[in-house]
């Protein structure tokens, strides 16, 4: 082994021989060869031997710790030959040396952090066998449990469940849950951190079954039961008891309990998953008032529909099934009835006379636990006495109720009750299982309960029965009779009022001194106790036996058994003065209970009418700080309002002015159609000019074209002087032609009358001039600048004709924006109108309902003074009143 471990140290660059070395050691240290060996062997000392040397093997490898540390550092190689055969070594080290391995492990750094990497392992034979290594290095201790939860193993084994196919899924999925149980089994903790992650929600697709259930393999079977292993280890009644609420209440919330209560009620469930069912469902319930009013409603798929509690029961009284079925149903019922005072109440309602079905058709609860009680199977009778009893846990209310029961026995004989009848039939000799049921029974019936008590003396057969029960001397498995019988007897006692004159509490004792003896009386009341059966029932709440013929106690009884048996034994040893003291100072201690009960009555119904009263006081004061908050905010909107309504005033008196200054016209309380029709007229007018300055424009352009011919006459001037008569009457012409221009356009152009002038004057050079070439050629250049002149005018005139169509189209554009906005305006007010009249409105209710509120107020304060509570002063009232009716005030100025 040291030739190996040094391999594995000095050779790590070698993968195969790293391989080679740790298979080496595997094969050492574990025993799985050798056990395929044995079994084809008949050697018995065999498996010690194996075991032995297994062990020994390990103890000499993990007596240097570097030897771990250095198969965990070998672990985290990711070469296949490596990482399988050290995941391999390890596990079986485990296996041998557990709590040493896991000690080392846990010291060593990131030691847990490095194998929970195999989950993570894209081989499945190395994740696989990472799981089982996780099996064995969380097995029984709680810091690597915890440290292997928060290194997030709960989501990747969900995660793996849910890839192999949930309950379908092979052998991987049981590892898996194996892990997840020894995560979670008995450790707080962790059982947080898994309610906390949300992870019970993912539990729910485990259970989903179809209607074929038929055929299910084994390893399904192995799985489902797993499941429900899991689901009961997150419930367990041995867990804290505010653990265990918060996660049944998860599960009702999630639809885990209603995917049970499916399973339940299906059909072709195999035997097994049907009482883990049962057993998962119980404690999911137990002690949960939301989900046991949930399982009172669950009903099965028959015709006419039963309630599952009924269908269930019809399970536990029937003796053709399975033992472990009906235990697991009576750990059902007693589930259900746990703390549940509201199903206790039905259950028993079912008994009562007035509630039974005369007519037959449905079976309840109670006929069926009555069936059960007196029929001829001694363990129906003993399932149906317990059950019953647990319908009376800590309830003298429905004890009392349960006195009126009445049995019609046979034909012609008149009824009898409950308690006779089951008195009878102890005293009939029956079995001793039916006995002992019986007795648990009337014991739970009659403890705290005078009136019970009464009824059990009033039948003169029951003591003599009793006291001939523990007198005699009989075998041990009569003992247990003897000493059921002597509590019986015992709590007659104790819980005796004394109504009966003869069986006072004296009388009975004496009896007992006489027929019995009081130490051998305490003798067989010690019997009970010192039973094996009852200390197996005492340490758990499921009922557990491994034959019906042990199935003798139940845990709740043992509870009972533990209070009663001190008291009962002291009251025996009491002498009649001392009980004679003991009942005088009880009657004393309950004239003085009565007399403080009567004062806490007083007192609580006062704290009450107080608490009511300051309760009222409080509402009306936020009422009050509300409605003036309301009222402030009221204000603050109108006033809001009114600054609104004011700038929107300006603005619309602004844009009336805007207006007025391009028609001249005056606006009145927004109503403008005057307005629009003069600057419809204006609008007219405009096109009018407009068309009058088109054709003026033509008539110039016509001039223009006159004009030139014009210059090509004066140029034949130079060239001709004898033409001095016809040049003169041309120029005449042009004088007329530009005379008539200037009276077309004199109104339009200054220019025009400066163009005239000039032509005067060259009419003037014209006539005086001689007929020169330069005179010629000076008239030619006038008459070019002329034309100059006229061409710029046109141009003019061109671009003002533009400009008056632009200011045309802005003010059509002008006058549309001008009609939306009067019509916005008036919307706008008019809202503003009605908001303020309703904001009145309001403001006057709101007057009313805090006067009225005041009225109220003062009313209650005078109720709190002569209660003498202290109350606020008048000053600081009147000054609040003042404040408010200042505020009112100013409200009514500004409206």
């Amino acid at each position: 082994m040291e030739h190996l471990v040094r391999v594995l140290q000095t050779d790590r660059s070698d993968s195969e021989i790293i391989g080679y070395a740790l298979d080496t050691l595997y094969n050492v240290i574990s025993n799985d060869l050798e056990e395929e060996e044995q079994d084809d062997s008949e050697e018995e000392n065999s498996p010690k031997q194996v075991d032995d040397l297994g062990s020994q093997f390990t103890e000499i490898f993990i007596k240097q710790q570097e030897n771990v540390t250095l198969l965990l550092t070998l672990v985290e190689e990711f070469d296949f030959h490596v990482r399988w055969p050290g995941v391999k070594l390890l596990t079986s080290l485990l296996k041998q040396q557990g709590p040493q391995v896991q000690q080392i492990i846990l010291v060593s750094p990131m030691g847990v952090s490095r194998l929970m990497d195999l989950l993570a392992d894209s081989r499945e034979v190395i994740r696989n066998d990472g799981v089982l290594l996780l099996q064995q290095l969380t097995k029984s201790n709680a810091a690597i449990q915890k440290i292997v939860a928060f290194e997030n193993a709960f989501e990747r084994l969900l995660d793996i469940i849910t890839e192999e196919g949930n309950s379908d899924g092979g052998i991987v999925v049981e590892d898996c849950l194996i892990l997840l149980q020894n995560l979670l089994k008995n450790n707080n903790s962790n059982q947080n951190f898994f309610k906390e992650g949300s992870y019970i929600q993912r539990m729910k697709p485990w259970f989903e079954v179809g209607d074929d259930n038929c055929g299910w393999s084994a390893q399904k079977v192995t799985n489902l039961h797993l499941m429900l292993q899991l689901v009961r280890v997150l419930v367990s009644p041995t867990n804290p008891p505010g653990a265990t609420s918060s996660c049944q209440k998860a599960m009702f919330h999630c639809g885990l309990l209603q995917q049970l209560c499916t399973i339940l009620m299906a059909t072709g469930v195999p035997a097994d998953i049907l009482t883990e069912t049962i057993n998962t469902v119980s404690e999911v319930i137990r002690g949960c008032q939301m989900n046991q009013d949930y399982f009172a409603s669950v009903n099965a798929p028959s015709n006419p529909p039963r309630p599952a509690i009924v269908v269930l029961l019809m399970s536990m009284v029937n003796e053709r099934q399975p033992f472990v079925l009906r235990c697991a149903v009576l750990y059902c019922f007693q589930c259900f009835l746990y703390k549940n005072q509201k199903g206790q109440g039905e259950i028993v309602s079912t008994l009562l006379p007035s509630t039974i079905d005369a007519t037959g058709n449905s079976v309840s609860a109670g006929q069926l636990l009555c069936g059960g009680l007196f029929s001829t199977d001694s363990l129906s009778n003993w399932c149906a006495a317990v059950a019953l009893a647990h319908a009376l846990q800590e309830n003298a209310t429905l004890k009392e109720q349960l006195l009126r029961v009445q049995l019609a026995t046979s034909i012609g004989n008149p009824p009898v009750s409950l308690l006779q009848q089951c008195t009878n039939i102890l005293s009939q000799g029956s079995k001793v299982q039916t006995r002992v049921g019986l007795l648990m029974l009337l014991c739970t019936w009659l403890s705290n309960c005078s009136i019970a008590v009464t009824h059990f003396l009033h039948n003169p057969a029951n003591i003599p029965f009793l006291t001939g029960q523990i007198a005699e001397n009989l075998g041990e498995e009569e003992q247990l009779v003897q000493g059921l019988c002597a509590l019986l007897l015992g709590i007659s006692i104790y819980y005796n009022d004394n109504s009966l004159e003869n069986y006072r509490k004296e009388k009975l004792k004496q009896l007992i001194e006489k027929r019995i003896g009081r130490e051998n009386f305490i003798e067989k009341l010690g019997f009970i106790s010192k039973h094996e059966l009852y200390s197996r029932a005492a340490q758990k709440p499921q009922p557990s036996f491994s034959s019906p013929d042990h199935m003798m106690f139940d845990h709740e009884f043992t509870k009972l058994v533990k209070e009663l048996e001190g008291v009962i034994s002291k009251a025996i040893y009491k002498s009649s003065e001392e009980d004679k003291k003991e009942e005088e100072v009880k009657k004393t201690l309950e004239q003085h209970d009565n007399i403080v009960t009567h004062y806490k009555k007083v007192i609580r119904e006062q704290d009450q009418e107080l608490e009511e009263l300051k309760q009222q006081v409080n509402t009306l004061k936020s009422q009050n700080e509300q409605l003036q908050t309301t009222v402030t905010q009221q204000v603050s909107q109108i006033q809001q309002h009114k600054d609104q309504y004011n700038l929107l005033k300006v603005q619309l008196g602004k844009d009336n002015q805007h207006h007025n200054s391009h028609s001249d016209t005056v606006q009145m309380n927004g109503i403008q159609v005057e307005e629009v029709s003069k600057l419809k007229e204006e609008l007219e007018e405009w096109k009018n000019k407009h068309e009058l300055l088109q054709g003026q424009l033509r008539e110039k352009d016509s001039l223009i074209e006159k004009l030139k011919p014009l210059q090509l006459e004066t140029g034949t001037e130079q060239s001709s002087q004898t033409s001095k008569s016809s040049g003169l009457e041309h120029n005449n012409e042009l004088q007329k032609e530009l005379e008539m221009l200037r009276t077309q356009i004199q109104l339009q152009s200054a220019e025009i009358s400066k163009l005239q002038a000039e032509n005067q004057k060259l009419q003037v050079m014209n006539t005086s001039a001689d007929p020169a070439l330069g005179d010629s050629s000076a008239t030619a250049a006038k008459n070019l600048e002329l034309e100059g002149r006229l061409v710029q005018e046109v141009k003019e005139l061109k671009s003002e004709v533009k400009a008056l169509s632009e200011e045309k189209a802005s003010l059509k554009q002008h006058l549309d924006s001008s009609n939306s906005t009067v019509a916005i305006l008036q919307d706008e007010k008019s809202k503003l109108q009605q908001e303020v009249a309703e904001s009145k409105k309001e403001q006057d209710d709101l007057l009313v309902l805090l006067a009225d509120q005041d009225q109220k107020l003062s009313a209650l304060k005078n109720k709190l003074k002569d209660l003498g509570v202290p109350v606020e002063d008048e000053d600081d009232i009147e000054s609040g009143d003042q404040a408010d009716e200042d505020e009112d005030g100013d409200e009514e100025e500004q409206d």
